[in-house]
């Protein structure tokens, strides 16, 4: 069993440190709002720490799992940063969704202190952390990913290293890009069956075993048909996401033209005022244009 640090206590990082401590590993907190680390110590008997680097002292593995770039920084570096309490040898795994450009910023800021880092973006959504069944994707070198991979199994259904630093975010922008499409295509599917005049109970439970079945379809389908959005991943969240997807394509030349008009898409459901709801309530556009 191992002594793990964990920075970020929000509705991915809440669970995803409870499964390290309910495994056995010996698991300290940090959050910004400090009454959250009180209640996570609270219920799952770990320890919390008033910064990043308090966290991190002794730990062998210190995971994080913040919001962006510029979050992932602040609790990093700097004098309370998480790097000011590691040593030598110590793993540093990265479950923010970020850029793969800060994935190769830090690992090169961990390396002059002897500190191994692994991006780690992770997918499967709130439920997938609260499950312990999330889907890991890292890049980094092989031998500390041999290392913290028995650990991550706390919490994951599949942890698999994609290469060298920055392939984790890389490989999360592919899922995030999958994703948009598929997302808008189920709300039009959806709509054009309402206003068809379909049971679209009965359309789901077909089709959901045939070529158009997909993971979003058998847990968003009658929901978007429901017109009920508070389920999983966030907009707001989204579009940051297929933000750091946009920038990406810009600088290796790929060609995204379905993700960048989604991602106007998802800025018109927050016009709407719904930054909040999760990422199928693109059919709201379509119900309600």
């Amino acid at each position: 069993m191992a002594k793990c640090a964990f920075i970020g206590l929000g509705v991915m990082g809440y669970p995803m440190a409870g499964h390290l401590q309910k495994s056995g590993h010996s698991v300290r907190v940090y959050n910004r709002t400090t009454a959250k680390a009180e209640k996570w110590a609270a219920e799952f008997g770990g320890a919390f720490a008033p910064t990043p680097a308090k966290a991190a002292e002794g730990a062998e593995f210190v995971f994080c799992c913040v919001g962006n770039d510029d979050d992932l920084r602040s609790v990093i570096t700097g004098p309370d940063g998480a790097l000011a309490g590691m040593n030598a040898g110590t793993i540093l795994v990265d479950h923010t969704t970020a850029s793969a450009n800060v994935a190769r910023d830090l690992y090169e800021l961990a390396a002059k202190q002897d500190v191994s880092m692994i991006d780690a973006p992770v997918s499967g959504g709130q439920a997938g952390a609260e499950n312990g069944v999330l889907t890991v994707m890292c890049g980094g070198d092989q031998s500390a990913f041999d290392k913290a991979a028995p650990v991550i199994d706390a919490f994951a259904r599949s942890c698999k290293l994609m290469g060298e630093t920055g392939s984790g975010q890389l490989t999360k922008m592919v899922n995030q890009i999958c994703i948009a499409g598929l997302v808008q295509g189920l709300s039009e599917a959806m709509n054009f069956g309402n206003k068809a005049g379909l049971d679209m109970t009965k359309v789901i439970d077909v089709i959901s075993k045939g070529a158009a079945g997909s993971w979003q379809m058998e847990n968003r389908g009658q929901t978007m048909v429901d017109g009920k959005f508070d389920f999983g991943f966030a907009v707001d969240w989204m579009r940051k996401d297929l933000g750091i997807c946009l920038d990406e394509a810009g600088r290796n030349g790929a060609r995204l033209p379905v993700t960048a008009l989604v991602d106007q898409f998802y800025a018109q459901v927050q016009a709407r005022g719904g930054n909040r709801w999760d990422t199928s309530s693109l059919i709201d556009l379509l119900a309600k244009a």
